[in-house]
């Protein structure tokens, strides 16, 4: 919320024209931060360091893809970071290049530290700062309870995370500033770190902040081209996306997870990678045996046939984002060609109808943090320019959209007992919605929030 605001534009020159407003407000030798583009919008052209190098040659600038899986820097940030024509590929990573070798400006998944590593940390008071700010707007939208990942990707330090728990979260909390209540995920890596932590406090800091369990990466994106897949992507024949943790690393972490007793979540978007991640769990669940361990997989986002199914027999379950199914309906088939789209992506009622625990979020700020837009998206499934739905069998009732951003929410999270539903004993967290009738809300799928209470009392307006 602080930086260079790209989401939603649709034109090359009004990025070009924020970057260069940006450069006016900002020190020579200061880093240029932003993102949220999405170069499907503007016709699918990727962006280089050329576009901007004549309008930046003082100032590193890094700017994130709307995913998180891709950034786009200018030559001073590259020449910073170090890459040439000779730097080799990170493992799970990809420097584009043009057909000579040359870095484009364009990084992939965890090619992106080269970069990130060299961005100077914000001051402890701005990011306290950034919580209140992203705290407030939380509450505009109706929301009371977030689950925080961290600003953890592959590649990135794992530290950062932790540094957001000591100096942000545990000091916020101290200081009885919290205005909103977080459920915080750490990078698997450190699930040594976070058992230890468990251990000594119990699963919850105070009313305000749960400790939830651990996460980790299978793949990369849709959009960057790195969300693993078993046929190559259309638009790029040789390219089945990327596996960014190592196999035999990643079925170590889960096991030492789980062992652990603590709750584990992975991200993974492509068909091949849900179903890694799928056998991955069978593994675990056959090695450390039966429990109550609500694994989750982040996004869900395009199953193959049959897999659907595995997520309610296995007890899996998953964490989708309707709202970016806004995104992808345009360049999905592109992607992936019409008939994969189609029969693969966003498969909600599938899940639902296979008795999958189906838990609603926005992964903001990749996409926007406001349930009613995702609830409205799963129950129409119509993006902003289209007459009809897109794959109209996968929509879902009111009700049970309702449900996977409240009790299967809070479920998702091991946090039922006190969220998720207005029951005697949980916290009177909830909202007005500006219609009183449930048949004009499920009819026209859109209200806003008149008012949000935080345990009974009065949050926003």
């Amino acid at each position: 919320m602080m930086q260079v605001q790209l989401r939603g534009v649709n034109e090359k020159e009004e990025v070009i024209r924020k970057i260069k407003d940006a450069v006016q407000s900002t020190k020579p030798g200061s880093w240029i931060l932003g993102g949220g583009w999405n170069n499907d919008q503007w016709g699918g052209d990727l962006p280089t360091a050329y576009w901007i190098d004549d309008i930046t040659p003082n100032n590193p600038v890094w700017l994130s893809r709307m995913d998180g899986h891709m950034g786009w820097a200018n030559s001073v940030a590259l020449s910073l970071a170090g890459i040439t024509n000779l730097t080799n590929n990170p493992r799970g990573g990809t420097i584009m290049r043009t057909a000579d070798g040359e870095p484009t400006g364009l990084l992939i998944d965890s090619a992106m530290t080269l970069v990130v590593s060299q961005i100077p940390e914000r001051s402890i008071d701005d990011r306290r700062e950034a919580l209140q700010r992203a705290s407030n707007l939380a509450l505009t939208k109706g929301v009371t309870t977030v689950v925080d990942m961290g600003r953890y990707f592959p590649g990135v330090s794992s530290d950062l995370s932790w540094e957001d728990f000591t100096d942000v979260y545990l000091w916020t909390n101290a200081m009885s500033k919290m205005k909103v209540r977080v459920c915080l995920f750490f990078p698997m890596e450190t699930w040594k770190r976070f058992a230890d932590l468990v251990n000594k406090m119990g699963h919850a800091l105070s009313q305000w902040v749960y400790f939830g369990g651990v996460k980790a990466f299978a793949d990369g994106s849709l959009g960057s081209g790195s969300a693993l897949f078993y046929e190559p992507f259309q638009d790029e024949p040789d390219n089945y996306g990327l596996q960014v943790t190592e196999p035999d690393v990643l079925l170590n972490m889960t096991l030492e997870s789980d062992l652990s007793g603590l709750q584990v979540a992975i991200h993974a978007i492509g068909d091949r990678a849900n179903d890694l991640i799928l056998d991955l769990h069978s593994s675990i669940a056959s090695t450390n045996g039966m429990r109550d361990r609500r694994f989750r997989i982040e996004h869900a986002q395009h199953l193959a046939p049959g897999t659907p199914s595995r997520f309610g027999k296995e007890g899996v379950i998953a964490s989708v984002q309707p709202d970016h199914l806004l995104d992808d309906a345009n360049s999905a088939g592109k992607k992936l060609g019409d008939d994969r789209a189609e029969r693969e992506s966003y498969l909600f009622k599938s899940l639902l109808d296979s008795n999958a625990l189906v838990a609603f979020g926005s992964d903001w700020p990749v996409a926007d943090i406001n349930p009613l837009s995702g609830i409205k998206t799963a129950v129409r499934r119509r993006p902003p320019t289209w007459k009809d739905a897109w794959i109209p069998l996968e929509c879902v009732s009111l009700e049970d959209a309702i449900k996977a951003y409240t009790i299967s929410a809070a479920r998702a999270s091991f946090i039922d007992n006190d969220l998720g539903s207005l029951s005697i004993g949980k916290q009177a967290d909830f909202v007005i919605l500006s219609t009183d009738s449930w048949n004009d809300f499920a009819e026209a799928a859109s209200a806003s929030i008149e008012a949000t209470y935080v345990s009974g009392m009065k949050a926003y307006p």
